[in-house]
């Protein structure tokens, strides 16, 4: 089977869309709950320091309970939960009680799909494509995450970073040597820029998550990427920040979460980076 996949790429791209679509699902239930249960357990954690019993709660994880309408409660149905399809087909309503159905749903579910279709052409059946693609999803699940909540949990950034220096002892996306550089490279990068704009103004300028997931990216894409994914991030960064300023007159002392613009540049440096480092070298 893996042969006739390998001979027809139109199946293997195709396979790889509806597998993102499907893992796409998952991921809402990830970027909803994820915070959720941290935030249970960081309470829990609190009580037990305060001597006070914990509240007993039901049982709350990415599998339990079943996903539920977020207007009325009740749980949703499996023909009611089809990526894409079941929020196309309700028109962006929920089936029990007409609630509107935010569209980042559907959104992320078409992000990964797409994403994955590209990973399926790009790497093909390989160990490198089922690695690209854990990394593709890992990202978009922890760029929402940090929209939503201005969090970028280390049940997310940790294992990426620890699987990345994993798959490249074997040379995966580049020489070990270089994946254990990005780490610690992507990391420092991020946190001498922390402390110089603290001791400089006497705030902080970005989260120590931010410094956790350049370093998972240093450790996937080695650190000859690091310029490109900063300076993509940066750029990207800099021109909605200013672009909520003056356009939708956001308060510019409200932080603006800096992860989702990491996880589009580490994207972008999987697919193209070596191309776009080539390209700016020769421009030098």
């Amino acid at each position: 089977m893996a042969s006739v996949l390998a001979a027809h790429s139109v199946l293997v791209v195709s396979l790889g869309t509806v597998l993102g679509l499907l893992v796409g699902s998952f991921l809402n239930v990830v970027i909803h709950r994820l915070p959720l249960m941290l935030e249970r357990e960081w309470r829990r954690q609190c009580a037990e320091l305060h001597g006070e019993a914990p509240v007993e709660q039901e049982r709350f994880n990415l599998l339990v309970p079943r996903s539920r309408c977020p207007a009325c409660g009740n749980p949703i149905g499996a023909l009611h939960n089809i990526p894409l399809v079941s929020w196309l087909a309700l028109r962006g309503r929920a089936s029990c009680c007409g609630a509107r159905v935010s569209a980042r749903y559907p959104m992320v579910e078409a992000l990964s799909g797409l994403v994955s279709g590209y990973v399926a052409w790009r790497f093909g059946l390989s160990l490198a494509g089922v690695g690209a693609l854990v990394f593709c999803w890992a990202l978009i699940a922890a760029a929402f995450i940090d929209l939503d909540t201005q969090l970028l949990p280390d049940d997310i950034t940790l294992p990426l970073l620890w699987l990345g220096l994993l798959l490249n002892t074997i040379g995966l996306y580049t020489d070990l040597g270089s994946a254990v550089i990005g780490a610690a490279a992507g990391y420092l990068a991020l946190w001498s820029v922390f402390w110089l704009f603290k001791l400089a103004t006497g705030k902080e300028g970005m989260g120590h998550g931010d410094f956790k997931l350049l370093a998972a990216i240093g450790a996937w894409l080695g650190w000859q990427q690091l310029p490109v994914v900063i300076l993509l991030s940066s750029a990207v960064g800099a021109v909605v920040g200013l672009s909520l300023i003056i356009v939708l007159g956001r308060d510019r002392n409200l932080p603006i979460p800096f992860g989702p613009y990491l996880a589009g540049g580490g994207l972008i440096a999987l697919f193209w980076g070596r191309h776009l480092t080539q390209a700016y070298l020769g421009l030098l």
